[in-house]
């Protein structure tokens, strides 16, 4: 699962990063370190730009709004409940498969919050019943530093109560790609905690590695079957974990604090 994501990178290192082409400065954002889910976020993608006679894809670093809505659908209400779309699935479920095919981003972030919660919570979550709350967080990253690149998928909705010169007619909104967790070691993990990210949660976001950045954006590759297999988790041993304060909990928080490692995890609450 990914409910929530720290993004403090600048617009022009990320340009850097993932070779972008385009983005426009006044749709720059503010460094998030808590990201929860109906914010406007970052995503790469490569598209046509807008009204261009060239329709070649142009690599563009754009502001989208996470929680996806369906082009079919009637209404926006049902994003929110939209942040991730599970790889197993995302070529047949009907709200994704079409993005999947052609609409394909990469959500650039620091790295993720996950919420450690008992084994018998867990089994209950894979069942897709209700657990209780959630206990210690721990933020998930690069062991190496680098940019935490999560597949993604965008779409397109149409407000049709509003005019088309309306500036929000047009809604552009994103999901995360879920895979479940690396059972391996971590590449660090905290001496008292989790040492594998399935020790913390059973799901984990989808990271690409950056020798498949490109054919994951490619929006020429519509193949189900070819697309299937850049869905394969990355190599093991790449990422870290540390307990970190639960104020991540609250939404209305918001700073490089949130990012400070723990000790350990906070009195009161349990790995």
């Amino acid at each position: 699962m990914c409910g929530r994501y720290a993004a403090s990178r600048r617009p022009e290192d990320l340009a850097g990063i993932f070779e972008v082409d385009k983005w426009e400065p006044e749709e720059a954002l503010e460094p998030d370190y808590n990201v929860a889910p109906t914010k406007e976020v970052y995503a790469v993608l490569d598209r046509p730009l807008k009204d261009a006679d060239d329709r070649r894809p142009v690599r563009q670093l754009r502001k989208l709004k996470w929680g996806l809505v369906p082009s079919w659908a009637k209404t926006p209400e049902g994003g929110a409940r939209m942040i991730n779309a599970r790889a197993e699935t995302v070529h047949e479920k009907p709200s994704y498969r079409r993005a999947f095919a052609t609409r394909r981003c990469v959500l650039p972030a620091d790295g993720y919050y996950e919420w450690v919660t008992g084994v018998q919570e867990r089994d209950l979550e894979v069942e897709g019943k209700r657990k209780r709350p959630r206990k210690q967080p721990y933020f998930v990253l690069p062991a190496d530093g680098t940019v935490f690149a999560m597949a993604g998928l965008y779409e397109f909705w149409r407000d049709r109560t509003l005019p088309d010169d309306h500036p929000r007619a047009w809604w552009v909104t994103c999901s995360v790609i879920t895979t479940e967790a690396e059972t391996s070691p971590l590449a660090v993990a905290p001496a008292d905690g989790p040492h594998a990210l399935a020790d913390i949660h059973p799901r984990m976001p989808l990271m690409l590695t950056p020798d498949r950045w490109d054919a994951w954006l490619d929006p020429a590759r519509t193949d189900v079957d070819d697309l299937r297999s850049l869905l394969e988790p990355p190599p093991t041993g790449l990422m870290r974990a540390y307990p970190v304060s639960t104020a991540v909990s609250n939404v209305r928080n918001n700073g490089s604090e949130l990012l400070k490692e723990l000790e350990g995890p906070e009195e009161g609450t349990l790995f």
